[in-house]
């Protein structure tokens, strides 16, 4: 019995010396995301600060209004994400006529890049495809689907938003435009200290 038990307590201790460093070499492999995500992001980092401008309604109640719009993005993780917050500003007393939040994100596994965002309620992922000039992404709709293409050129965010349904042309729904108007340490500045 007393053999046996030494046998036991050897293997165990074998397995705990074995496991102790292969669980802290995963700890360690990605503390901040991998450098593959970090280095899809450096493709989107044009995005990072402070956005201001427009955003014009082309369809429904309000169509042809514009209404101020900011954009505030940057990344988290060791710039292995990016966050981004959207709002539009509907009244003079300043409240947001809308007001969006999204996390960009690149897998690893299927190479390609993956948006979550929230707004009007609903939260949904959606492929995101980065572009020479900028970024694209699509959403499912009710009847078809929202195209949303964004270039950014001479230092200018365009951002135009199209309703595509099958067997009619592509209807303009919003256009944004936008001038970055300086850096931010949001959202990664000022974090919790233990």
């Amino acid at each position: 019995m007393l053999r046996g038990s030494r046998i036991s307590t050897a293997a165990l201790a074998a397995c705990v010396l074995l496991a102790v460093p292969a669980a802290a070499k995963a700890q360690e492999m990605h503390p901040a995301g991998t450098a593959e995500q970090r280095q899809a992001m450096q493709t989107l980092s044009w995005m990072d600060g402070e956005w201001v401008g427009e955003a014009t309604i082309f369809m429904g109640p309000g169509a042809g209004a514009g209404h101020p719009h900011t954009e505030r993005i940057g990344p988290m993780l060791g710039g292995s994400i990016k966050v981004i917050e959207g709002r539009s500003v509907g009244g003079p007393d300043g409240a947001p006529a809308f007001n969006a939040f999204a996390v960009v994100s690149w897998d690893d596994a299927t190479d390609r890049y993956t948006m979550r965002s929230y707004a009007n309620g609903q939260a949904g992922d959606f492929p995101l495809e980065a572009t020479a000039d900028g970024f694209s992404w699509t959403a499912p709709a009710r009847g078809g689907e929202m195209r949303y293409v964004t270039t950014f050129t001479d230092g200018e965010w365009v951002e135009t938003g199209h309703f595509v349904m099958p067997g009619r042309d592509p209807m303009k729904v919003i256009e944004l435009r936008l001038r970055r108007r300086g850096d931010t340490d949001w959202p990664a500045g000022d974090p919790v200290v233990p």
